[in-house]
């Protein structure tokens, strides 16, 4: 498994990640094109295209921050799910950043966010938050209110709910 990273909205895995993007993820988890493209300009952000076997199977899109990598958001297209490729891809992330938070739609929400919460709970990482409410990406959109989960035990995250709604949301 490679980890290759994008750095130009212009190459073709970008587009290709934005076209599934915006299918995959609620209207409300989605930065627009013009937010999208801006991310590449952004020292903090990193883009990762992840290839098996010759074949892109999905991206990661990171925020490296003050103490944490902040997952904002991670795909295995569809074509390629159920096969524990995501489980490999989350062991190759937490190897080479062994502090890293994401967020996730409350497990009580639907079956596909309680399978979601499980597969994080299998690749070791743990609630850290449940009254994190995700800033609104622009006008028209709404904040969220999601779950943390992080792959070790934060100091204090109050101070990490601050830098990411500093940071990362518009």
């Amino acid at each position: 498994m490679e980890f290759l990273p994008i750095i130009s909205p212009e190459d073709l895995r970008a587009q290709e990640i934005y076209a599934s993007y915006t299918t995959t993820f609620p209207v409300d988890e989605q930065r627009d094109k013009e937010q999208f493209v801006s991310l590449f300009s952004n020292p903090q952000v990193k883009f990762m295209s992840v290839i098996h076997e010759s074949e892109t199977i999905g991206y990661l899109i990171l925020w490296e921050l003050s103490s944490f990598v902040f997952v904002e958001h991670f795909e295995v297209f569809e074509a390629f799910r159920s096969k524990k490729l995501g489980s490999h891809i989350i062991r190759h992330l937490s190897e080479n950043y062994p502090h890293v938070i994401l967020e996730i739609e409350p497990a009580d929400l639907s079956d596909d966010a309680a399978r979601r919460y499980s597969f994080y709970q299998r690749n070791n990482f743990s609630l850290i938050d449940t009254t994190y409410i995700q800033p609104s990406y622009g006008e028209g959109k709404k904040s969220l209110n999601l779950w943390l989960l992080a792959n070790y035990t934060p100091e204090n995250v109050e101070e990490i709910k601050k830098e990411i709604c500093d940071i990362i949301y518009p």
